[in-house]
């Protein structure tokens, strides 16, 4: 029996060896988020995906930034077995991959013994927005946006625009897109375009200031100038695309001074960033 035992017993040992380095499965359905693989040893506990949402990211002492795209969250946990990495060597990983892909660490601390790390990562598809958070415990968690502009299913229409035109004297039109710094008329404006079209053909007697508004980012002097090219650029395309006439329309831009949200976030930057019609 002993001599059995003996031969047994490496045996045995592998076993159990083997057992605690099998990985354990993922939650059903749940992936590792865009550009990033995982630590070494850990699995899914948790996975939720939104096709759009947003996530509140620390970029310093009491400071947030609201980003919105795609949104991952996903919880690991440690496999039975691994060594356990610590919080601080978790988050340094993700910053170290992060920079690898060309991002950049946007804030690290140390909160309550768990490590956080926030990264930004510009990519070919969408900006990648990321934080990282662990203890010495075997767990931690990814919040990571995929910064894009949402597929827009509710469309400004024509009847919206006259409506607000006639109940308040002015419209806000979002559905013009120019590319950062550029007052050339992007074609996925079509739509918006062709709507503002067939308002100003259903009356004939309206006329409109086409006033262009930028965010904050940059000097004064040089979004005044842009801001009008971007109204002026409405205008042309109005008229050249759209038949009409161009004594109807003036362009005109505001820079930021008439802003309809906080400037303090990539959103409500976004909603500053407009093109509003004025009757004349």
């Amino acid at each position: 029996m002993k001599a059995l035992l003996r031969l047994l017993l490496p045996l045995l040992t592998f076993a159990l060896l083997a057992t605690a380095a099998r990985a354990e499965p993922d939650t059903k359905g749940s992936k590792d988020p865009s550009v990033f693989t995982r630590m070494q040893g850990f699995h899914i506990n948790r996975y939720d995906e939104l096709a759009f949402g947003k996530h509140d990211f620390p970029t310093a002492p009491g400071k947030t930034e609201t980003v919105e795209g795609r949104y991952f969250k996903v919880i690991y946990y440690a496999n039975a077995g691994t060594k356990q990495p610590s919080g601080l060597q978790i988050t340094r990983n993700y910053v170290n991959a992060a920079k690898a892909l060309g991002g950049k660490a946007v804030y690290e601390f140390e909160d309550g013994g768990t490590q956080y790390a926030v990264v930004h990562i510009p990519h070919k598809d969408a900006d990648i927005w990321a934080e990282v958070s662990g203890a010495d415990n075997g767990i931690y968690n990814v919040n990571l946006i995929e910064k894009q502009r949402m597929a827009q299913e509710v469309r400004t229409t024509a009847l919206v625009l006259g409506n607000d035109i006639k109940t308040t004297g002015h419209a806000t039109v979002y559905g013009i897109y120019f590319d950062t710094g550029k007052a050339i008329v992007k074609p996925e404006s079509d739509a918006a375009l062709a709507e503002i079209a067939k308002m100003l053909k259903a009356d004939p007697t309206l006329k409109l200031n086409v006033v262009g508004h930028t965010d904050n980012v940059g000097g004064m002097d040089s979004n005044m100038k842009l801001s009008m090219a971007r109204g002026e650029a409405v205008v042309q395309a109005l008229v050249a695309r759209y038949g009409i006439a161009a004594e109807r329309l003036k362009g005109y831009g505001v820079s930021s001074l008439a802003p309809v949200a906080s400037n303090d976030s990539d959103a409500g930057r976004a909603k500053n960033r407009r093109v509003e019609l004025v009757k004349q």
